[in-house]
């Protein structure tokens, strides 16, 4: 197609979308017609007619690259992009692969700062609009908040899934999503993998956990179609995950490949509605789960090569006709039962549209385009993935905005409005659990001295330091005299002892929890400061089901996240600078007996 001609089509697509209401509202909130629809498609589907078959496999899929620049990464980037790809930089991938979109990482160095992203993302788009087709490309990224934040400091960090459902408002969920969301535009990321609309009812999932709102499926569903709706009103692409549902597993995913035993039953009870609740709200696209749910395909293959789920119960059950993501293509769930080459050609045989960050882009690319070839999938099967892919670029505006500003960044990014709002929602979310002889809030005139101790797991984005650090800095702030010692997740007898010599002299002692199970080396640091007749705090932050295993605190609050907006509220929460508001999404069992409740979802203490 003469490049004129497809530069009107495109032109035509999006003044045809934009005239719809689309790029300036989200799908619940459409005023679109049937024939503004019609109109659009026509338009989108002569784009998708021009395109080559190569063009057409590429759109399908979205890649990591390592780099902080599309043509002029770090020469370490571009050594691991030559051995994982077989490309330098991002933009010789896109030339090469033609590909539909990009997903960002920390770990492969794409998100240093906010006007460098800004800048990635332009180069990125660049690249696309350079080749025949001039469609611009889709970037994503996991940014659910919480325990699973990409970009990081200076952005806005909210309180992750478990934590807004502890706070239990659904207009808190939606700000989140709707600052998070104008952020992540700001820098050019367009569609973000959020939320989780997994329902957790399994304390030992080791996968999901606090990223899910909670236990309660009518809870969830309310804070998924909350969260959805923040999201897309600053008009990026809201993504639920992970269908069918991936709250009842011992299994990761990323290592092997899960089974869920509910019946058909207690998936329509426990599982759908979240997902209902999701496309009702407009969702723009799904992520599917590498997990067997033998009730839903018999044949027992991963969700996200399941015909039956995905093409039965998703498009065809619940008329869901966005766009289907599969979860990472590199998470050996998916990699369990067949081959690399035969995953991407059955996922998109099961209804997939979007083909996630497959271990080798080089095989997945061309099993694709022989399997076109050979006839096992036809163009007219890709032609239905890439116009729903098309309708969400233009639904984005895409076409018409490819590209962001430093001035935006600056008007967006990390606003003092942001992170006042990101501490008042964090501040409604603290549970209080424990609070014997009514030791909380602590008061600096009796309880002046307190020694930080606990666990430092690694910062799930740019944060002010590690866990007890940013504890210890907040006790100060708000005038106690404080001395903090990391013990780690899993201390030594030395530390331990270390940790007991110090509680001397103290007033109090606060610990970070992560994970606490019978018998573990965090309980045991706990039961001998403990001992030392000083007062202990305890503050979990991860699971709140830590406080089963942790009987001798005298007090126990839960903040469901190690991230430093968190950490801040909970300080101000047992210092009494602000009042305990959270309650449990999901129920804590007794440690000594786990068919009985410890604390029913709800609990939650006040002062």
């Amino acid at each position: 197609m003469p490049e004129l001609s497809r530069r009107t089509l495109i032109a035509a697509a999006t003044a045809t979308v934009a005239a719809a209401g689309l790029s300036a509202a989200p799908a619940q909130a459409s005023t679109e017609t049937d024939e503004d629809r019609a109109r659009s498609d026509r338009a989108l589907k002569q784009v998708i007619s021009g395109m080559s078959l190569e063009e057409k496999v590429g759109q399908l899929f979205v890649m990591r690259v390592y780099g902080h620049s599309a043509t002029d990464p770090d020469q370490a980037d571009i050594d691991a992009n030559l051995k994982e790809i077989g490309v330098r930089t991002a933009a010789e991938m896109i030339d090469r692969y033609k590909l539909g979109g990009i997903i960002y990482f920390a770990w492969a160095h794409n998100v240093r700062d906010p006007h460098q992203i800004a800048d990635l993302s332009n180069g990125i788009q660049a690249a696309g609009l350079a080749q025949d087709s001039r469609v611009p490309l889709l970037i994503s990224t996991d940014q659910e908040h919480g325990i699973v934040a990409r970009v990081g400091k200076p952005a806005t960090l909210f309180p992750g899934a478990m934590a807004l459902g502890a706070g239990g408002s659904r207009a808190d969920a939606r700000k989140a999503g709707q600052i998070a969301g104008a952020e992540l535009r700001a820098v050019g990321i367009r569609q973000d993998y959020a939320p989780d609309a997994d329902v957790n009812i399994n304390p030992a999932n080791p996968v999901i956990g606090v990223r899910s709102f909670g236990a309660d499926p009518k809870a969830v569903a309310g804070m998924v179609a909350a969260q959805v709706k923040g999201y897309q009103s600053a008009h990026i692409a809201s993504t639920a995950k992970h269908f069918p549902g991936h709250g009842d597993t011992v299994d990761d995913s990323h290592a092997k490949l899960p089974y869920i035993h509910h019946t058909r039953e207690q998936w329509e009870q426990l599982d759908k509605p979240s997902f209902e609740a999701a496309i009702a709200a407009g969702i723009d696209s799904i992520m599917t789960a590498h997990i067997v749910v033998p009730a839903l395909d018999p044949a027992e293959d991963p969700a996200t090569l399941s015909h039956p789920i995905l093409t039965g119960i998703l498009r065809e059950q619940l008329g869901y006709d966005g766009v289907v993501v599969t979860d990472s293509l590199g998470m050996q769930g998916v990699r369990t039962k067949y081959g690399d080459e035969r995953v991407p050609v059955l996922a998109l045989k099961a209804g997939v549209d979007q083909l996630l960050n497959p271990p080798s882009l080089s095989v997945a690319w061309n099993a694709v385009l022989n399997a076109v070839k050979g006839g096992e999938l036809t163009e007219e099967r890709l032609d239905e993935s890439i116009l729903r892919i098309l309708r969400l670029k233009a639904k984005l505006g895409l076409f018409d905005e490819p590209y962001v500003s430093h001035g935006q960044v600056d008007k967006t990014v990390g606003t003092h409005q942001h992170l006042a709002a990101a501490d008042r929602i964090a501040e409604r979310t603290t549970t209080l659990l424990v609070n014997k002889d009514r030791l909380l809030p602590l008061n600096r005139r009796t309880h002046k001295k307190v020694l930080v101790l606990g666990a430092n797991p690694a910062s799930p984005s740019l944060s002010d330091g590690p866990p007890t650090t940013v504890l210890g800095a907040a006790l100060t702030e708000l005038g106690f005299t404080t001395t903090v010692l990391a013990t780690g997740t899993a201390p030594s007898q030395a530390a331990i002892d270390q940790a007991v010599a110090a509680a001397a002299g103290q007033d109090a002692v606060l610990i970070g929890t992560y994970n606490v199970t019978a018998g573990s080396a965090q309980q045991k640091l706990v039961k001998a400061v403990a001992a030392t007749g000083v007062p202990v705090v305890t503050l979990s932050m991860r699971n709140p089901y830590d406080v089963a295993q942790l009987d001798v605190s005298a007090a126990h609050l839960a903040a469901y996240s190690w991230i430093d907006v968190e950490l801040r509220a909970a300080v101000r929460v047992l210092t009494g600078a602000a009042e305990p508001q959270g309650r449990l999404p999901v129920p804590v069992q007794r440690a000594d007996d786990p068919s009985k409740e410890l604390f029913p979802i709800g609990f939650g203490l006040t002062y």
